[in-house]
């Protein structure tokens, strides 16, 4: 049933893919495997992929770089996994586009509950809510996961794009820093409450000038009024 879920896993360690490889075959998803930068980005322009788990230190081209040339062109979900454990190092991440950061040793289990979520939230998104969605001038399309200002498309991160798909479809409800990174990023976050102020930010500047739709609730969180 899972066969048609494709995974793109990279990892310089073989035996960190093959820890990754058994989590994709006990769960019947297909998979290709890559141990560098630039074997990633040849296989990435190649195929489609509905998710990809990548270090962050790569040969040849290091994870970040292909976060940031695969944001040229998808928002294919990518879960970072690194032995990079710094605040810094995450949210640097989160800022070229990635949906998700695991520090090494990771438990495989944990890491299987990250992926199914992804998985979830991906599959199931575009069935429940409307194909395009307007206020004045700002509009989302859900299908394309495409965002125009004044009829200007506007490049956001997925998780600016979750973000403000969230906020809009949760009008006049004012949502915690803490509630806000349960319901976008799916699981409890352990990082800084900064995350979210940090792709709210770089959010209201990609949506100028509606960026006065995401209003600070001082002291707690932010909301989304219409």
């Amino acid at each position: 049933m899972n066969s048609d879920i494709r995974l793109l896993i990279v990892d310089q360690s073989s035996a960190v893919r093959g820890e990754i490889r058994q989590l994709a075959l006990m769960q019947g998803y297909s998979f290709d495997e890559a141990a560098d930068g630039i074997a990633a980005l040849k296989l990435f322009r190649r195929n489609d992929y509905h998710l990809i788990v990548m270090d962050t230190d790569l040969p040849e081209l290091d994870g970040r770089n292909v976060c940031r040339q695969i944001r040229k062109t998808s928002d294919v979900p990518i879960l970072f996994i690194s032995a990079r454990t710094s605040e810094q190092e995450k949210l640097c991440a989160f800022e070229i586009g990635a949906d998700d950061f695991i520090t090494k040793p990771f438990y495989p289990r944990e890491l299987l509950a990250r992926i199914k979520v992804f998985l979830y939230r991906t599959g199931s998104q575009n069935k429940q809510i409307a194909s395009k969605i307007a206020f004045n001038g700002l509009f989302i399309n859900t299908v394309s996961r495409e965002v125009t200002v004044d009829d200007r498309l506007v490049s956001l991160t997925p998780k600016e794009y979750d973000l403000l798909f969230f906020l809009s479809q949760n009008p006049n409800k004012a949502y915690s820093r803490e509630a806000l990174l349960n319901e976008v990023w799916g699981y409890c976050f352990t990082g800084s409450d900064r995350t979210i102020d940090t792709h709210i930010r770089t959010l209201r500047e990609n949506i100028r000038p509606y960026d006065g739709y995401i209003v600070t609730v001082w002291g707690f969180g932010y909301k989304f009024v219409i």
